[in-house]
């Protein structure tokens, strides 16, 4: 269901990775099962006060995906997806974390699922940090996903349109808030640009509604990619802003690296995060790389942080 339309630009001119190729386990009588697999794990020193050097298990995830063909066009779908970065960060977690669990039709140019999956806001972004201190962005900060969540994506000449609704369920890990958010992103002579929008009520007492817009654009000039985006929150008491301003170079067919600024301001105070990274894919098996990253901020006695890790997917 994740469709980054609105950082195409970065993906497909900086991506050494490549796509990850999911395992097909059955396929036959109009069915399809794939199952994807994404394992990184980093030593890292969070930029700080005082932070100590750990190893992380940034994602360690399994994805269940079937398709049935349903003929005429239409093909019913569901995704289980599992997490065990809890269980890698603390022995005491045994169990994996349920990440997206949802089922729907695709009509072809357009697609409808319900269960728990991201919400339309989450599309919205061109941050290229391995690891953010501050705020990607304001839909990110404020809300991305939920359980009870209704999502239509649709693919119209050119424009693709997303909308989601998060509803207010008595039985939902979300409590009783609920949303509301519209993705909508296009390329126009060379551009990608893109927009969000999410109205976000916690449904609880003395909490203010929050309304979430964002605007996004990049380009790519062969090796270079650039790419900004400013997303703001309006809370009725205070604005809260993120700016990111990013470039990404393509040093060879196996290599990458992105330089990038994240500005964030929540009424009285601000943070500047920078940071600079490398990835680097093994020829041979693109879905295996190596990466390292540094970072910091202007924070009030704050060291700057590093990290360097491995990542494989299928």
């Amino acid at each position: 269901m994740k469709n980054l339309i609105a950082k195409s630009v970065l993906i497909a001119m900086a991506a050494t990775a490549g796509t990850a190729q999911a395992a097909t386990i059955y396929e036959g009588n109009g069915l399809t099962y794939k199952l994807k697999g994404d394992w990184q794990i980093q030593l890292r020193q969070k930029a700080g006060q005082d932070k100590e050097l750990d190893v992380e298990f940034d994602d360690l995830e399994l994805k269940n995906s079937i398709v049935y063909d349903l003929n005429n066009g239409l093909k019913a779908f569901g995704q289980l997806d599992y997490s065990f970065d809890g269980a890698g960060n603390d022995s005491s977690k045994e169990s994996g974390k349920l990440e997206e669990a949802y089922v729907g039709l695709d009509f072809g140019n357009v697609a409808v699922a319900v269960g728990r999956q991201n919400l339309a806001g989450d599309e919205f972004g061109v941050e290229a940090a391995l690891e953010t201190h501050t705020a990607q962005d304001r839909f990110e900060q404020v809300k991305d996903n939920g359980d009870d969540v209704i999502r239509v994506d649709a693919d119209l000449n050119g424009v693709t349109l997303i909308a989601s609704a998060l509803l207010s369920a008595e039985s939902s890990a979300n409590g009783k808030g609920e949303a509301f958010d519209i993705f909508a992103a296009t390329k126009l002579a060379g551009v990608e640009l893109a927009a969000a929008y999410q109205t976000y009520s916690a449904n609880t007492p003395g909490a203010d509604d929050q309304n979430t817009w964002g605007v996004s654009a990049g380009y790519s000039f062969g090796k270079v990619a650039l790419a900004a985006d400013y997303s703001t929150t309006d809370t009725g008491s205070v604005d809260k802003d993120v700016t990111n301003l990013v470039a990404v170079f393509k040093l060879s067919p196996t290599t990458k690296t992105a330089v990038g600024v994240v500005k964030s301001d929540e009424g009285s105070s601000d943070t500047t995060e920078w940071y600079a990274n490398v990835q680097y894919s093994f020829p041979s098996q693109k879905n295996v790389s190596l990466f390292a990253e540094i970072a910091d901020t202007d924070e009030a006695n704050a060291d700057v942080g590093y990290l360097a890790g491995m990542r494989i997917k299928f």
